[in-house]
């Protein structure tokens, strides 16, 4: 015979011998007629769509079974899946023989070893089966484990070469957490011919073709040497510690108190006892406390696992960790993910752990969401977390968890917030998309990132959009990630009474919760004094409710004052001057209660329209009753705008600024009060040329209306973009033209929020200029380096000119050509020429002409002495 024939015959045989000793069985293949071949009645079974063993007998009182080779017998490891859809019993159970004689398992004079699942006590049991066809139980299994209607189970067998059986069975049915049904040393049937099925039913209606077998294998067994490793040990209260092993460990050794050691005096438990679900996890109690927020250290010793390997000097860090404000930020929110840039098209957030601790996100909520699973999140790193659905693309960047319900994150700007388990806001967002500070990426396919981690509370100020080509930095340390620390005091916006014994103080930040919660910080004018109540508002913590008595109770018709010392926002700054506001019960705004002083109806280029209203009454105004609108053209008001969506004061003598863009605004005109703003999504149109302003109540009743034009604007400005209209005269007219006059050059074309330049003070006040000082020494000294033109005249709408001449009459600068002037003013004078140059000392005229469009006129001298160090 030649020797490559008998290398094939050698094979075939080793293969053959492989083939029959050894079984791996997933019915993937959709039979059970080869690979390996199944005998017996066939015809009781079948291969279902979902892969895997099914019965398929529906007669009465039926025993019927399926085998295959195998001679596997000692040393040996049987697995399998096994799904029983009913409550088995007496007359209903299933063996499965691990080892038989015959293939055929219904014969009395088969011997072998099987698992019968099922019988009178519901229990999973190790049986041997003698040739004089008795059946003698050696593994008697827990009573009452198979006692539903639905049994997943996957057991496994285990014969060592020492023949010590040990029976274990997993109730999960994945295999991950099986439990020791008992041992027994039995030597008497030393080998197999036969691994099969066999079924023993009844009825047919509860139980024909309810029984299910996968994942079948029969192998050579390997004896477990490797001790059991703490995986993981968590404090669950301030006494209780559980312990994770990353196998099943002993009962008896697993609950001996001794074997468990934790440092910081703390010694050994006063129980240790092993979970009776999760053979992996034992739960420890102490009679001490564990100190709050202080890493620990778990020492284990002589646990064993089921195999009898011993764990020596086993470690496991944990600490009892309550969660505080800001040891978890969200740092960065993709909002808005298409169009996309590289990443997947996904809304999700990004959670960063910012203290020296593990923190178990087990039951925390990303807002109204689902609980978030088991994650431990280390420190100093992060977690993406989403819906279930995006899990998949986003776990390609970093960790992902996902929540039910996840939030939807609207594009323009939302509140996102995340809360411990305990319900404690642990840190809150209020996004808008010009916190993004680029138009480009706010439209679309960007991230927000935070800037400083170690910032949470400073809002647009510490956030910008990524910079990463990518569109963001899921799972990782964020692109503009820097040192931006907050060192600005908290400021005291405004105040409203929601009614007589409750106030709300708005304020431009965060606060420290505790803080602010101090009620003695808080004190009210008019012998009211403290508060008896203060209680923080969150989940942003930027407000703060005040609760009176009904003997200390706010008053109809007056106005209070408010003043705050002691708190300190997030980064713990203190707040300073702006610490007072005012504070009443607010009344209806009548016909004329307010008056619309000033319009912006056609801004700058990237700029934005504005409308500044006064309260010209003696009432406070609540603004959420407050609407603007305009006209249509059939006349009818339309385009209504609700001016706060909350509760907003608008105190006698104030002036409040709407618009859509209050950061142009402020680029493009000299802002006084930078709170004296309100900022809405969308204004009525006013157009360039001509429009409607229109006010409404509550009532929709018309509080002020002006049908503006263009041509109100001085006659002499021949380009009126960024020019806005002022009112002259609070208790004018509010349709007169002559009430209202361009603002002038010297405010910078615009007062929003404070007092027209246009305003009539006095008109009786004849026409002056004065100027200040007498002697003027540009040398840049910091003492009079320039000349000031201070200016009055009866009436709005002056124009002047303005000529420097030296003591021979001749022009040496003209200072002004044309300038539009308010009814009070100045301009100034810096000493040079007009090309810049340094003037001679000596004596100086500033002659100013001025003239309005009715034609009057004024001119005036003033003498200057220019000097200069020697």
């Amino acid at each position: 015979m030649g020797k490559k024939l008998l290398f094939i015959l050698i094979s075939v045989v080793f293969l053959k011998t492989i083939s029959v000793g050894q079984i791996v069985e997933t019915f993937t293949d959709g039979d059970f007629t080869s690979n390996p071949s199944w005998v017996g009645n066939t015809t009781d079974w079948i291969v279902n769509p979902s892969f895997q063993l099914q019965s398929n007998n529906t007669v009465a009182n039926s025993t019927f079974y399926l085998s295959t080779p195998s001679l596997k017998a000692i040393t040996a490891e049987w697995s399998f899946y096994c799904q029983l859809s009913f409550n088995p019993s007496s007359a209903n159970y299933v063996d499965v023989y691990l080892t038989a004689s015959a293939s055929n398992l219904t014969s009395s004079g088969t011997t072998g070893y099987f698992v019968r699942i099922g019988n009178t006590d519901d229990e999973i049991s190790l049986y041997r089966k003698d040739a004089t066809g008795v059946v003698t139980k050696i593994i008697d299994g827990l009573n009452s484990t198979l006692n539903t209607s639905n049994n997943i189970m996957r057991i496994r067998v285990v014969r060592d070469a020492a023949n010590q059986w040990v029976l274990s069975r997993d109730l999960t049915g994945t295999g991950n957490n099986f439990f020791s049904e008992g041992s027994i040393n039995d030597a008497t049937y030393t080998t197999s011919s036969f691994f099969g099925c066999l079924v023993k039913q009844s009825t047919v209606a509860s139980f024909a073709q309810r029984h299910f077998f996968d994942d079948i294998e029969v192998k050579d067994y390997v004896p477990d040497i490797i001790p059991p490793v703490v995986q993981s040990a968590t404090a669950t209260t301030a006494n209780m510690l559980d312990v994770l092993f990353n196998e099943p460990v002993d009962l008896a050794s697993s609950q001996l108190v001794s074997n468990y050691v934790v440092n910081n005096g703390l010694g050994a438990p006063a129980t240790a006892i092993r979970d009776a679900v999760n053979n992996s996890l034992v739960h420890l109690s102490f009679t001490g406390s564990f100190p709050a927020r202080v890493n620990l250290s778990l020492m284990v010793n002589g646990v064993t696992d089921l195999s009898g390997n011993a764990i020596n000097n086993g470690v496991a860090a944990f600490s009892f960790f309550t969660a505080l404000q800001y040891d978890v930020v969200i740092d960065e929110i993709m909002a808005d993910p298409t169009p996309q840039v590289a990443l997947p098209n996904n809304d999700w957030i990004e959670l960063k752990n910012t203290t020296a601790f593990n923190i178990n996100l087990l039951n925390w909520r990303v807002g109204q969401s689902g609980p978030m699973p088991s994650f431990i999140l280390k420190p100093d790193s992060f977690v993406i977390v989403c819906t279930a659905s995006a899990v998949a693309a986003m776990s390609v960047y970093g960790p992902a968890i996902s929540v039910t319900s996840f939030p939807g994150l609207n594009n323009s700007g939302d509140l996102v917030y995340v809360s411990s388990p305990q319900g404690t806001i642990i840190h809150a967002v209020n996004y808008s998309d010009s916190w993004y500070q680029n138009e480009l990426k706010k439209a679309g396919g960007w991230t927000l990132e935070m800037i400083d981690t170690r910032n949470p509370c400073s809002g647009m100020s510490n956030w910008k959009a990524s910079i990463d080509v990518k569109g963001g930095t899921p799972g990782k340390k964020n692109s503009i990630d820097g040192v931006n620390p907050d060192k600005t005091s908290p400021k005291l916006l405004r105040a409203y009474a929601t009614d007589s014994v409750n106030i709300i103080l708005v304020f431009d930040e965060p606060l420290d919760s505790v803080k602010a919660a101090v009620a003695a910080s808080y004190i009210i004018s008019d012998g009211i004094g403290a508060p008896v109540l203060a209680i923080p508002v969150s989940p942003l913590f930027d407000r703060v409710t005040l609760r009176l008595t009904a003997a200390t109770a706010l008053l109809q018709n007056k106005i209070y004052s408010i003043t705050v010392t002691n708190i300190k926002d997030c980064a713990s700054n203190s707040i300073g001057t702006t610490n007072t506001a005012q504070v009443g019960l607010p009344k209806r705004a009548d016909s004329l209660a307010l008056v619309i002083n000033e319009i912006l109806f056609n801004p700058k280029p990237n700029g934005a329209d504005y409308v500044e209203l006064y309260n010209r009454d003696n009432k406070i105004i609540n603004l959420k009753n407050i609407y603007i609108a305009n006209r249509a053209s059939n006349g009818s008001v339309g385009s209504i705008k609700q001016l706060s969506t909350e509760d907003y004061l608008f105190f006698p003598g104030q002036f409040i600024v709407i618009t859509t863009n209050v950061t142009a605004v402020k680029r493009d005109y000299i802002v006084q009060n930078p709170d004296a703003f309100i900022e809405l999504p969308s204004l009525p149109s006013f157009n360039d040329d001509a429009g409607d302003v229109i006010i409404l109540n509550e009532q929709g009743n018309i509080v002020d209306e002006v049908a503006y034009s263009d041509k109100w604007h001085f006659t002499l400005i021949s380009n009126t973009e960024g020019v806005a209209l002022e009112r002259i005269d609070y208790n004018a007219k509010s349709q007169e033209a002559a009430n209202w006059h361009s603002a002038a050059t010297s405010a910078g074309y615009g007062t929003p929020g404070y007092k027209n330049s246009q305003y009539r003070i006095d008109a009786n006040l004849q026409g002056e200029i004065s100027v200040t000082p007498e002697i003027v020494s540009p040398d840049n000294d910091g003492l009079d380096d320039f000349a000031t033109l201070n200016y009055r005249f009866p009436d709005p709408g002056y124009v002047a000119n303005i000529t420097i001449f030296d003591a021979v009459g001749r022009p040496v600068r003209y200072l002004q050509r044309n300038a539009l002037s308010g009814t009070t003013g100045f301009y100034r004078w810096d000493g040079l020429g007009e090309k810049q140059q340094k003037l001679p000392v000596g004596i100086y005229i500033i002659y100013t002409e001025v003239f309005n469009g009715k034609g009057k006129t004024k001119k005036f001298k003033n003498v200057i002495v220019l000097a200069r160090k020697q």
